[in-house]
């Protein structure tokens, strides 16, 4: 199957074949970033143009997208607020290195929404991650930085730490490090209560590092109760707690820690809030803002070696403040919420009806079906449910016929323009694909 479908595509897209031959001599593998090469095609698939929850290639293709940018667009892609606002921004200047009158409106509308008084804007949240890391190594004094096992945090050093049968180890990706990460980096299974409260018994851990929901080794969803328990053993050592919502963004109107609980010490949300646009934001409490004034008292002052002069530019201002105030809206949530739980329904319906034993995971507008037996609880697990050659015959059956899902695993984004429609041809195209598969 996975041949025949390869063949296909390649017969399919002789535009994207041809632009593929023209990147070659020049960018690196053939494309502007590595990313562009993990769809599983032959070779890499040149978008043209995107709206809403749809995509059209070079070739003229139309796909209904269910991946959206890997989040980054997930609220759609160009919705029409966020278009207006970076077209008006975009006479007056791009990046002044000062603050414009977007700023008090972005930081009223995320204090009010995520509970968090104080905030900062970064790049990127990868940058925003390493932020966070330091500024909690700094204000507690401790070295060490306490992650989950299969975690993704962006391309921070820190996080690339792994368990594999017990034994941490240097994740294989993590390229041209010169020192052990595992030095100030403890790694342990998610849902692992014992293991949580003996990592953090030493009183040395500066800060947990987690997504409220594990999304980047496919999705393990926490325990009941396993999140307050987290919160609360980070009190009792004097550990903070950072929730990186940049995909869990996707929970609830609130991300996931506003609907779900409980609220962390410090908060980071990346690519979505601008629509698309880099950027990102951190927030923490009082408390923590005033332990980092105390640390700046008693440092140098100036150059803090956190951030870039085009965080908080002012393009990234304008967008931010358009796709907070009028597109990450509580009726997009309501809708995005809503259709999702139709679509996990359906994704359940037609893998049953296959005879499967396959699980869909599912937690607001993100769900996943898993290649295996039954749901992940932990890193360990989810990896282990990974069966490449299948999820690859999967994508490129689906991409093949319109249908994006994300490259990664079996992961699936409504978005508030994403239709009933949509949701029922994808569902129609998997039964499609399972009915081969199981010929």
């Amino acid at each position: 199957m996975l041949e025949a479908e390869r063949t296909r595509f390649a017969q399919a897209n002789p535009a994207s074949a041809a632009l593929e031959h023209r990147c070659a001599p020049h960018w690196h593998r053939g494309v502007p970033f590595h990313w562009m090469l993990d769809w599983g095609t032959p070779f890499p698939l040149f978008a043209d143009r995107a709206q809403g929850a749809q995509l059209w290639d070079v070739d003229g293709h139309r796909y209904d997208d269910f991946c959206l940018g890997d989040t980054g667009s997930m609220f759609g892609h160009s919705p029409p607020p966020v278009a207006r606002a970076i077209a008006r921004q975009a006479d007056r200047g791009l990046a002044y290195m000062l603050a414009t009158e977007d700023a008090p409106a972005i930081a009223d509308e995320l204090a009010a929404r995520f509970g968090l008084p104080f905030w900062q804007v970064t790049s990127t949240a990868s940058e925003a991650n390493r932020a966070v890391i330091r500024w909690c190594r700094g204000i507690t004094g401790r070295d060490k930085i306490l992650i989950f096992n299969g975690c993704y945090h962006g391309a921070v050093d820190d996080a690339f730490v792994d368990l594999r049968d017990g034994v941490p180890e240097l994740r294989g990706s993590l390229i041209g490090q010169v020192y052990d990460m595992r030095e100030h980096t403890r790694v342990i299974e998610f849902n692992d209560l014992a293991a949580l409260e003996a990592a953090l018994a030493p009183g040395d851990v500066a800060a947990i590092l987690t997504e409220p929901a594990l999304t980047n080794v496919g999705m393990v969803l926490p325990d009941p109760g396993y999140l307050e328990a987290m919160r609360e053993l980070a009190t009792r050592h004097g550990t903070l707690l950072v929730f990186d919502e940049t995909h869990t963004i996707s929970s609830g109107y609130g991300g996931h820690s506003m609907p779900f609980g409980p609220q962390p010490d410090l908060f980071v949300l990346g690519k979505p809030v601008g629509g698309g646009v880099p950027c990102a934001v951190h927030g923490f409490t009082a408390e923590v803002a005033a332990r980092m004034d105390r640390l700046r008292e008693i440092g140098e002052k100036g150059h803090s070696g956190i951030g870039t002069t085009l965080s908080a530019n002012a393009l990234a201002l304008a967008a931010m403040r358009a796709c907070l105030t009028e597109v990450m809206t509580r009726d997009a949530y309501d809708h995005m919420l809503a259709l999702a739980g139709r679509l996990a329904e359906k994704l359940r319906a037609v893998i049953a009806a296959h005879g499967l034993p396959w699980p869909v995971v599912h937690v607001g507008a993100r769900a996943e079906f898993i290649c295996a037996d039954k749901a992940p609880h932990n890193g360990s697990e989810a990896r282990a449910a990974m069966h490449g050659p299948l999820e690859a015959a999967i994508h490129l059956f689906l991409i093949n016929r319109g249908v994006l899902i994300a490259p990664f695993h079996n992961m699936m984004l409504v978005s508030p323009a994403t239709t009933d429609a949509q949701v029922a041809r994808l569902a129609e195209m998997l039964d499609q694909c399972l009915g081969v598969l199981t010929e």
